[in-house]
Formats: C-alpha cells, structure tokens, sequence
C-alpha cells in the first residue's frame, strides 16, 4: 500500500483539475470544433446539415468579420502596450522603500476586483457625449469636445482606457513579486559602480524579470483578443458594436451571430476556432519579439 501511495497518489491529486477541464474545457472546444462543420442554427429543430469548411469560408468572405479582427487588433495595441510598460513603472517604484507600502500594493489592485459591468456603466457615463466628465474638462479648458461613439480612434481609446485601468494594477503586481526575488546585491554593486537607477532597471531588473514580462504579454495577448464587456457596455444602447461598428470585436460578433442575430451556431463556431487561431499566432509573434528585445536589452 505505501509503494502505490507514493506511485499513484500524485496522479489522484492532480486528478480533479484535469476531470474539470475535460468536462468544462476540453469538451466545449471539441464540440465547437464539430458544430463549425454543420449548418447549425438554434432554430432549425435539430435539422443540421454537414457543410464542411463552408462555414470557414462565409466567414473569412464576411467584411463584418474582418472590421471585427481590425477593431479587435487596434484595441489589443492600443491597450497592451501602454499597459504593461505604466505596470513595470508602478512596480519599480513600490519595489522602493516608501511610506505605506502595503496599502498602494492593495490600492492599485482595487480596479481588478471591481465589477467589469459597474466599470462599463461608469467610463460610458465619463466618455459620454454629452455631459461626459473628460468633455466637461475639455471645454472647462477651451478644448472642442470629441463625439466618443462616432468615431473608430475616440472609441477605441475611450475603451483602451477602461482595460489598462482595470489590469494594469494586476500586471503591476505580477511585475512586483518576480521583482522582489531579486538579489538587492546587485543593485548595491551597481549603485557602487556608478549606475543610475534608470540604469540598474533596464541592465538588471527587466533582463532578471524576463520570464515573466512574457508570461503578462501572452495572458495579455489572450485576453485583449478576446475583448467583450467593455466595447459591448461601451456601445450599450446603439447598434452594441458602435453605429458604425467602431469597437465591434471578433468576441462581441461571435455572441451576436450565435445568440442576438441569425441564432447561427455552426458560423459562430467557425469564427471561434478563427479567433483561436488568431490568439496563437499573435502569442506566438509577441512571445518572439519581446523575448528578443529582452535579450538585446541584456
């Protein structure tokens, strides 16, 4: 009995996690991989007739498709990059010794565990066109107003702006902790030699860091390119993707095409693993370079 313990109850204990994930995870991708092939739609009384890659090739003829990876893509720059370069500054700086420390570490990760919704409803109300707090301060110093939802740059800023405030304390945390696992050795030595402290933070912190700057830019990648709540609160009350579908992403048609519009599910399958396929490759091309910019840094 204690030599199959110690053979097999590793495998018992990991054993839930992988149980779940086939049911909740590994399942649902298979079974869109299956519906993508049929001409499904949840009003056909189970009439579904196998099409092959047809639904593939309405999709990537479809301009509605292609808006949605742009939008989708100008967001993901516009968010991603300013997002993780203002997180590696936060942590820097409560890398220091300062005063309350413990408080800015929790203060910064309050907008993460607020609700996404109340956040959607809230910067709405901010980038609002008419009586919106940054339009108000726009005119309270001279400045024309901006019509948010009329236009692709204004909307995808406005919601650029509600995704770095609600992850950048989160990569700011994540930045902090691989960080503290730093030797204080060797910014005393390069304090000693002469090195600013702009300098000991390219030259030893990002290259000691490297593992993890690629971890936050993958999980960012992934999550930027499957932007949904904001765009769709943001447009909330017009066509739900903008009037002329400014910040409709591939996520948002993805849920209209399957559950608002045509109740089509074998296209909403298709665009599905096309997002998939989308999402690894832009991993894939960030991973590359930011581990070679990484390294040229170091």
């Amino acid at each position: 009995m204690s030599r199959w313990d110690i053979k097999y109850s590793p495998y018992v204990l990991v054993a839930p996690f992988f149980i779940l994930f086939g049911i909740f995870g590994l399942f649902p991708i298979l079974y869109t991989a299956y519906t993508s092939l049929f001409r499904w739609t949840l009003l056909d009384g189970g009439n579904h007739q196998f099409v092959g890659l047809a639904n593939y090739q309405r999709v990537l003829t479809d301009d509605r498709f292609w808006n949605a990876v742009f939008n989708t893509v100008g967001m993901f720059i516009l968010a991603t990059v300013p997002q993780l370069l203002l997180a590696l500054v936060i942590a820097n700086l409560l890398n220091r010794r300062l005063r309350a420390r413990t408080v800015l570490r929790m203060g910064i990760l309050i907008p993460n565990i607020t609700s996404v919704l109340a956040v959607g409803i809230v910067f709405g109300l901010i980038f609002a066109d008419r009586y919106g707090l940054i339009n108000w301060l726009l005119d309270l110093v001279g400045l024309p107003t901006i019509e948010w939802r009329q236009h692709r740059w204004s909307a995808w800023l406005a919601v650029a702006t509600m995704v770095d405030w609600r992850w950048t304390g989160y990569n700011a945390l994540i930045y902090l902790a691989a960080m503290q696992a730093i030797p204080r050795d060797l910014y005393e030595s390069a304090a000693i030699d002469g090195a600013t402290r702009w300098r000991q933070f390219w030259g030893i912190t990002v290259p000691l860091i490297r593992p993890t700057i690629i971890f936050t830019v993958i999980i960012s990648t992934i999550g930027a390119m499957q932007l949904f709540t904001e765009p769709y609160m943001f447009s909330y009350g017009q066509s739900r993707g903008g009037i002329g579908n400014e910040v409709q992403t591939i996520a948002m048609l993805i849920y209209q095409t399957t559950f608002e519009r045509t109740f089509n599910v074998g296209l909403g399958s298709a665009m599905s693993w096309l997002l998939f396929l989308f999402i690894m490759i832009f991993a894939l091309i960030n991973f590359l370079l930011i581990r070679r910019s990484v390294r040229g840094e170091s």
